[in-house]
């Protein structure tokens, strides 16, 4: 009987034991097959740099869409002086102009008619000039009143006032202080007045051709020094703190392959636009070669003061699922998959604002491959 007894629980100890055993190696297995975790080797150690993370200043860069325009004071609207029909063309768009350079001719009948009023007030004033100094000899010889003496002086006045006028007008007309003078000198009229650039740029515009008849307020050309351009953009009210004037920024362009060139900030807007709910900025950059054209599409890419983050570099992230992780160690030989909520990136650097904590190591070099064994453990 006591045999019995003793053989029971020797055989109820044993299987005590084996599931005991069974236990520890179920649960052993299952860390072993933790799908997040992966045991590194010394062959994928080799592949894999690790870092411990921390606090670093960074600052965040706002990009905005833009575009390049031309400068206003270097921007001329040029006109006809006169009322005429334009007989000549002498400059087309995309032409490069020099100050005084004539662009158009126009026939004109004001300009016509004005240089006859300046040659008969020149001839009368010769004339009127002779009869004051025959008035002055008859006036003292007592022949002739001194009213009419003065009547006669002011018929002089009245003239010269005429041809001062004429002179003024022509000037006015387009006419130069040299081609008035030669008017005067020789008594021949020319009908036809010049379109004259106001100074050195490229015509980007032009509303003119031979036979249209044009007015003073037709703005036939644009002329546009190009040396010096602005780049513009709208910033968002919300991020308007992000603006400092005199601050370089970074213009992207992407018609030139992405080229990207440094500029600074001259102008702040100083109110909001109710409809945009935004504030325009403007950055003046050289254009000396004529690179940059009006009108050319940018980003505006502008850096916000730095601020102390927790930050890991970008080579350390794994997307997977539309969602952010890093390797994270747990044990000198072990790592496992943890998600993180990402902030601000800063070149090659990102703020993390959840996920993993200052002092952590993380896998910052191979993190990709590291991960692929990660999925092939998981699938055996």
């Amino acid at each position: 009987m006591k045999k019995s007894i003793r053989h029971l629980f020797l055989i109820l100890l044993s299987v005590s034991f084996l599931g005991a055993c069974s236990k520890s190696e179920d649960k052993s297995t299952q860390k072993k097959l933790d799908p997040l975790e992966i045991v590194i080797t010394p062959e994928i150690q080799k592949q894999t740099k690790t870092e411990v993370i921390g606090f670093q200043d960074i600052s965040e860069t706002l990009m905005i869409p833009g575009r390049f325009e031309t400068q206003n004071r270097r921007l001329a609207k040029i006109g006809s002086p006169i009322t005429g029909r334009v007989s000549d063309l002498y400059a087309s768009l995309g032409d490069i102009v020099k100050k005084g350079q004539i662009l158009a001719r126009v026939n004109s009948i004001e300009l016509t008619q004005t240089q006859l009023i300046l040659i008969k007030s020149s001839q009368l004033i010769g004339l009127k000039t002779k009869a004051v100094e025959r008035a002055k000899l008859l006036f003292e010889a007592d022949v002739i009143s001194k009213a009419e003496m003065l009547r006669i002086e002011n018929e002089l006045e009245a003239v010269k006032a005429d041809f001062r006028a004429a002179r003024d007008q022509l000037i006015v007309l387009g006419m130069s202080e040299k081609a008035v003078e030669k008017l005067e000198a020789s008594g021949q009229i020319n009908s036809f007045g010049d379109v004259i650039s106001r100074f050195d740029g490229v015509i980007i515009s032009r509303a003119i051709n031979i036979g249209q008849i044009v007015n003073p307020q037709d703005n036939l050309f644009h002329v546009a020094d190009l040396s010096k351009l602005w780049a513009v953009a709208n910033i968002p009210e919300q991020q308007a703190s992000f603006i400092q004037k005199d601050e370089v920024v970074t213009i992207e362009i992407p018609a030139l392959e992405n080229k990207k060139i440094e500029a600074k900030i001259i102008f702040e807007d100083s109110i909001v636009d109710p409809q945009t709910r935004t504030v325009m900025v403007r950055a003046e950059l050289d254009n000396q070669n004529l690179l940059f054209k009006p009108d050319m599409l940018t980003s505006m890419h502008i850096r916000s003061k730095k601020t102390s983050k927790l930050v890991i570099p970008i080579s350390s992230l794994l997307r997977e699922n539309d969602r952010n992780y890093v390797l994270v160690q747990n044990t000198p030989k072990t790592f496992r998959l943890r998600e993180v909520e990402l902030d601000i990136r800063d070149g090659n650097f990102i703020s993390i604002s959840s996920g993993v904590t200052e002092g952590e190591t993380i896998v910052t070099d191979g993190a990709f491959h590291l991960n692929s064994e990660r999925k092939k453990k998981e699938l055996e």
